[in-house]
């Protein structure tokens, strides 16, 4: 029972960037989160992400977006169309001005100005809103069944 508390104590989160020196403040953050413990690895690319993916299952992937537009795009697409489409992805971000993806992403952060509370709060969000979202599937398609037998009956 204790390891099993343990566990819902952890947090996997995987961190992607393409410079180790800009992302050191966000794993300070990830360090400073009080109400979990997390575990994280980095990746730079999509071939390192594969490579993290094997061992490392995260619970969540935050994506700095000085990655590349088409990089990005293309993370967000591969993660979203594998076995982590589960797994909530937040950007971060160092500015609103900039256009951003909207499939397949949870949520958005703003890099200035970030605190451990803060990130902690966005990711209880967005795992939060992802659980909202496969509810909402669920019905849906519960819903849909249900419309599609009643169309079929009267038929």
């Amino acid at each position: 029972m204790a390891e099993e508390k343990n566990l819902e104590e952890r947090w996997k989160v995987l961190v992607v960037g393409n410079n180790p020196i800009e992302l050191g403040p966000i794993f300070e953050r990830l360090k400073g989160i009080t109400n979990k413990t997390v575990l994280t690895e980095m990746a730079f690319d999509i071939k390192t992400i594969f490579q993290r993916l094997v061992l490392f299952r995260p619970q969540h992937i935050l994506i700095d977006d000085n990655i590349g537009k088409k990089e990005l795009h293309l993370m967000v697409d591969m993660l979203h169309g594998r076995k982590t489409r589960n797994v909530p992805i937040t950007i971060l971000k160092n500015s609103n001005y900039h256009e951003t993806i909207g499939a397949g992403v949870m949520n958005y952060i703003l890099k200035q100005n970030l605190t451990s509370e803060t990130l902690y709060r966005e990711l209880l969000n967005s795992i939060q809103f992802l659980e909202t979202q496969r509810l909402w599937n669920k019905a849906y398609r519960k819903r849909k069944g249900q419309l599609g037998r009643l169309f079929n009956v009267n038929s």
